[in-house]
C-alpha cells in the first residue's frame, strides 16, 4: 500500500468518524465526508466502495482497540494491576478516538445493526471472559464481593463518558478540549474509586 493511499484512507476514515458521530449514519453524506477530508468525493468510493463499508471501517477502527484494552485480563495477574491497566486503556480510547467511540455507542444503542455476527460474538466473548476473571478474584477473596457484571458495566460507563458525553463535560469544566492531564486525572480518579470499592472485606 502506497503512502499516499494510506494517508488518503486515514483522512477519509477520520473525517467519516467525525461526520457519523455528529450526524448519525442516515444523515451523513459522502460529499460531507470528502469535504472534511479535503479530498474529491470519488476518492471516498475508490477507497471504501460505499458509505456502508466506510461506516463498518469506522466501527472496526474502534473495536480493535476495545479488544486490545482487555489484554490485561488474559493473564492471571494481580487484580489491582489488571483493573488499573484496563481503566487507563479505556480512557486512552476516549481520548484518542472520541468520534469513533461515539459512533460505536450509537451503534450499540440501536441494536448493533451494522456489526457482523462475528464482531458481536468477539465483543461478547471478551466481556464474558473479563467478567469471569473478576468472579474468580471474588471467589478467591482477592477483591470484595461485588457483582462482577455491574463492576464491568460501571467501568465502561465511567471511562466511555469522556468521549460519548464530551459536550457535557466541556460545558461543566469550561474547557473546549480536555488536556492529557485531564484524562490522566480521570483515570486516576476512576482507578481509586474502583480499587477502593473492591478492597477485600477484613476477616
Amino acid at each position: 500500500m502506497s503512502t499516499i493511499r494510506e494517508r488518503n484512507k486515514e483522512l477519509i476514515l477520520r473525517a467519516a468518524s467525525e461526520e457519523f458521530a455528529d450526524k448519525g449514519f442516515a444523515a451523513t453524506k459522502t460529499s460531507d465526508i470528502a469535504a472534511k477530508a479535503g479530498l474529491p468525493k470519488p476518492n471516498v468510493y475508490y477507497y471504501f466502495k460505499s458509505k456502508d463499508n466506510l461506516y463498518r471501517e469506522v466501527l472496526e477502527s474502534i473495536i480493535a482497540p476495545i479488544m486490545q484494552a482487555s489484554t490485561p485480563f488474559n493473564a492471571d495477574g494481580d487484580p489491582k494491576e489488571v483493573l488499573s491497566a484496563y481503566i487507563r486503556s479505556k480512557i486512552r480510547i476516549s481520548r484518542d478516538l472520541p468520534h469513533a467511540s461515539k459512533v460505536f455507542a450509537s451503534e450499540i444503542m440501536h441494536g448493533a445493526p451494522h456489526l457482523s455476527p462475528n464482531q458481536v460474538e468477539q465483543l461478547n466473548e471478551q466481556a464474558r471472559h473479563n467478567i469471569e476473571c473478576i468472579q474468580r478474584w471474588i471467589d478467591r477473596g482477592q477483591i470484595a464481593h461485588v457483582d462482577a457484571h455491574h463492576l464491568m458495566f460501571s467501568i465502561w460507563a465511567a471511562t466511555q463518558t469522556y468521549a460519548d458525553f464530551d459536550w457535557q463535560i466541556s460545558a461543566v469544566t469550561g474547557k473546549a478540549k480536555l488536556a492529557d492531564s485531564d484524562y490522566d486525572a480521570a483515570a486516576d480518579t476512576i482507578i481509586r474509586m474502583v480499587l477502593k470499592g473492591c478492597e477485600p472485606e477484613a476477616a
